[in-house]
């Protein structure tokens, strides 16, 4: 359990989102999507990274670019 999932809740379901450039779409409603790097739970309300080239979310900043530099390392970038 992470900092986030004590307010989601046991029943709380996963969305399904699009990502784009500055703003996103829910596909499927839900209560939270899940951080691509670190697995966090991070609620909708608090999404504020994602990548639109990926179309994955991150809990925040830290796991933004720490995913950027694991992609400049690999050269995908």
């Amino acid at each position: 359990m992470n900092a986030h999932d004590k307010f989601l809740g046991e029943n709380a379901q996963p969305a399904v989102v699009h990502y784009g450039d500055g703003e996103m779409t829910v596909l499927r409603h839900g209560d939270f999507v899940v951080c691509a790097v670190s697995g966090k739970r991070v609620p909708l309300g608090e999404l504020r990274y994602w990548s639109p080239v990926l179309q994955e979310a991150y809990a925040g900043s830290a796991e933004a670019m720490q995913r950027y530099l694991q992609l400049q390392a690999e050269g995908r970038l």
